[in-house]
């Protein structure tokens, strides 16, 4: 064989075998490389799913505390309606007890008790202190301050009384009889309706918060004397067609028959 077919050949085969061990090399470094490759891309998508749940987590704490700030910053909703809203009118007289009045009335769909607080319980005192109004129910309540003489010679429109009054509200379940230790029992459902300013009208100068004063407090006290009334006898009780039965004489008529019955037995 001429040598340059076997130098040919060798060198083909060396060729050969370089070109193989070369595409062996680059067939294992692709399947690494894939497999880097898969395996990077295992690893992103888990770290964009872990991502993912965590800004979804942020999210809902975020909107849970947004939703929170937001209820914080709402005003409350108003169980009752005043009237006036949100001051007290008293007519200035120095060294004596003056009556002021408010309207109240339960604007919502359930039961709900009011009652009323002072900054001087002393000097100061509510008829009536407190209530259960239904749905739709609504009074008038008065007001007693000690007005204080003035000191220095004061003026009326100088005049600035420090006492506030507060009205709170509690929803309750249904008709029951009121009593104050329900606002303690019930603090967290508690809300404050309004705090109330005093403000002093001049009694000798004729304004329309006066006249409406006196008519308010005119409207209490009949209210007042129609609460105090015993309610009408309604007459007798009708009982089947046109069966009158008086129940006075019923009862009498029961007595005396147990009294014969007794006498009998003797």
């Amino acid at each position: 064989m001429p040598f340059w077919q076997t130098s040919t050949g060798t060198g083909n085969g060396n060729a050969t075998s370089s070109t193989n061990t070369t595409t062996s090399s680059s067939s294992t470094s692709s399947s690494s490389m894939s497999s880097n490759n898969s395996n990077g891309n295992n690893g992103c998508q888990q770290n964009q799913s872990n991502q993912l749940g965590e800004t979804r987590s942020s999210l809902y704490y975020s909107t849970n505390a947004v939703s929170f700030v937001t209820k914080s910053l709402l005003p409350t909703r108003r169980r009752l309606r005043l009237d006036p809203p949100n001051k007290l009118f008293f007519p200035y007289e120095p060294g004596k007890q003056v009556r002021s009045a408010i309207g109240i009335k339960n604007t919502s769909k359930s039961h709900v008790a009011f009652k009323f607080q002072t900054t001087a319980p002393k000097s100061c005192y509510m008829r009536p202190p407190g209530a259960i109004l239904a749905p739709g129910e609504s009074l008038i309540a008065t007001v007693f301050k000690f007005v204080e003489p003035p000191e220095n010679n004061e003026r009326l429109l100088d005049q600035k009384s420090r006492v506030k009054f507060k009205i709170m509200s509690l929803k309750v379940k249904g008709e029951m009889e009121y009593v104050p230790e329900m606002f303690d029992e019930q603090k967290d459902q508690v809300a404050v309706e309004q705090i109330l300013r005093v403000v002093f009208l001049d009694p000798e100068c004729p304004s329309p918060a006066l006249e409406k004063l006196k008519r308010q407090l005119a409207e209490a006290e009949a209210e007042l004397e129609a609460r105090k009334k015993p309610p009408e006898d309604a007459g007798p009780r009708v009982v089947g067609e046109g069966l009158v039965i008086d129940e006075w004489k019923e009862r009498r008529e029961r007595y005396l028959a147990r009294q014969q019955v007794e006498v009998d037995s003797v």
